[in-house]
């Protein structure tokens, strides 16, 4: 899905390749320990290891917050089609990821929506000969309620609040 963005995500890319990357090598070592990825975010918290920025808690917990970005933004280009993709984006930051990132993050955010395509063109690429609208409302259905259950969890333990750079 990134990749619909053009290089305007490159970093994100980056940042969720390498999030997920970290689950499956912790997973890897032992998967009948690690075959939920709650029971990794418990063993974390046990050695207390879940803050760190290389934790598999801290991937757990980015990786819900980007999709909690593209499920805002399915959103907003389903509630408002007048919205340039642009207003979309920064509105789905505005609502999801901004109060998580530090400086350089939000400055590198608004230097790649300078690079992200135009409204047109996004849905285009992504919607392929399907049902576009359907397609991204089933998303926004069946994430939405996944990613509360993230949130939900990383609170319990107490790690829902970790702020990035």
């Amino acid at each position: 899905m990134l990749d619909k963005f053009g290089a305007a995500m490159a970093a994100v890319k980056s940042d969720v390749g390498g999030n997920l990357s970290r689950m499956e090598q912790k997973y890897k070592s032992s998967p009948s320990e690690f075959n939920l990825l709650y029971s990794m975010v418990r063993a974390e918290v046990a050695s207390k290891t879940a803050k760190s920025s290389s934790s598999c808690t801290n991937a757990l917990l980015w990786l819900t917050r980007a999709m909690d970005f593209l499920v805002e933004l399915f959103h907003d280009l389903l509630d408002h089609p007048d919205w340039s993709m642009s207003q979309a984006c920064n509105h789905a930051y505005g609502k999801t990821l901004k109060k998580w990132h530090g400086w350089l993050a939000t400055s590198s955010f608004s230097v790649a929506m300078k690079l992200v395509p135009d409204r047109k063109k996004f849905l285009e690429v992504v919607g392929g000969s399907g049902d576009l609208t359907a397609d991204m409302r089933s998303f926004c259905e069946k994430y939405g309620p996944l990613l509360h259950e993230n949130h939900k969890f990383l609170a319990s333990v107490g790690l829902d609040n970790m702020k990035g750079t």
